[in-house]
């Protein structure tokens, strides 16, 4: 895929969630949550930068960017700080709120990162799908969790609160809901600048972004 073909997703993404922004104003849907944010993070932040990513489980772009940000996380795991959190959008993906239970459920069993990957890599199976928790008790049983306690959590409150909380915080940083969106030490990053000259997410791009922090925070 060329560079420009990503270009034209991510217009074509602005102009969706543009809508989303609308409903989700209207409906006030996060406001009301009682929950703490999550805290799913990786990397010892030896140079005190911190990536986060703000992520949607039913985002095709988001499951683009998926294998690049773990080779990125794994390259500067001694360095900096990676941090996901979840903005599902439900008004274009509606099985996003579910998976992202599906996450923190798994969370709460200490498997987040595993099962983070497998729907992000399964995306397709379960994307479209009437009933997406089938699919999800299979990557539980995969991870070897209780399907009884994953069950439990997936439906509880605690849950459904730390996915809310986390889209009250995304929406005090006053950018327009979008996902992938990716915050370097408070700065959102443009997507398009984190695409390779193949056109397609770069660990280099990353790279030049994330060493001209840390060059920053920690001169010489």
């Amino acid at each position: 895929m060329s560079k420009q073909f990503w270009i034209a997703l991510f217009v074509i993404a602005a102009i969706l969630v543009g809508i989303v922004v609308v409903t989700n104003h209207n409906k006030g849907t996060s406001s009301s949550s009682t929950g703490q944010p999550t805290h799913h993070v990786e990397g010892n932040d030896t140079k005190h930068v911190t990536l986060i990513e703000y992520g949607d489980y039913e985002c095709p772009i988001c499951a683009e960017f998926a294998p690049t940000v773990k080779q990125v996380v794994a390259t500067y795991i001694n360095e900096i700080q990676f941090q996901f959190r979840n903005l599902p959008l439900t008004q274009i993906h509606p099985n996003a709120f579910a998976a992202a239970r599906a996450a923190e459920a798994a969370s709460d069993m200490g498997q987040f990162w595993q099962m983070n990957n497998l729907l992000y890599e399964n995306q397709n199976a379960w994307a479209s799908s009437s009933n997406p928790l089938s699919f999800f008790d299979s990557y539980a049983s995969q991870l070897g969790l209780t399907l009884t306690k994953f069950n439990n959590y997936y439906n509880s409150n605690q849950v459904n609160n730390a996915i809310n909380a986390d889209l009250n915080v995304f929406n005090q940083t006053g950018d327009q809901l979008a996902t992938p969106t990716f915050i370097l030490d408070g700065t959102t990053l443009n997507n398009e600048n984190l695409i390779g000259s193949n056109g397609s997410p770069s660990v280099t791009a990353f790279s030049n972004i994330i060493n001209a922090e840390i060059a920053k925070k920690n001169p010489s």
